[in-house]
């Protein structure tokens, strides 16, 4: 299971006399997000990203809006996410998802998913 680092490292409230540009971005990156796995198929071809918008991210890997991996191998079906409350979390655990056996990240989706069901359309209940 993935563990999530850092996550009593947050970064201070942004001080006032920050540019606001600066203080913007760093509003940005402690934004929450989503590191999620999609699938073609059970048992098929997997896929780990990252997001801070995971209803908005899976609609565009189901419409094919981006070329690349996903819309190629139409992996389109959301198997499992989790929610981080800092962006940074959520892209240190992809990194480390990224290099795991694939044993692994099944063990993961069974977990919580044995029948690989689409998981998207309880996204937004």
């Amino acid at each position: 299971m993935p563990t999530k680092v850092g996550i009593h490292d947050r970064p201070q409230a942004p001080r006032k006399d920050l540019k606001r540009e600066h203080r913007a971005g760093l509003i940005q990156t402690m934004k929450g997000g989503w590191v999620y796995i999609v699938t073609d198929q059970p048992n098929g071809t997997l896929y780990i990203g990252v997001t801070s918008d995971l209803a908005r991210r899976i609609w565009e890997h189901r419409e094919g809006v981006h070329d690349g991996f996903t819309k190629r191998y139409r992996l389109n079906r959301l198997v499992w996410s989790e929610r981080f409350d800092d962006i940074r979390d959520a892209i240190a655990c992809e990194k480390r998802m990224k290099e795991w056996k694939r044993a692994w990240k099944v063990k993961l989706i069974l977990a919580s998913n044995p029948e690989w069901l689409d998981l998207y359309e309880d996204l937004n209940r």
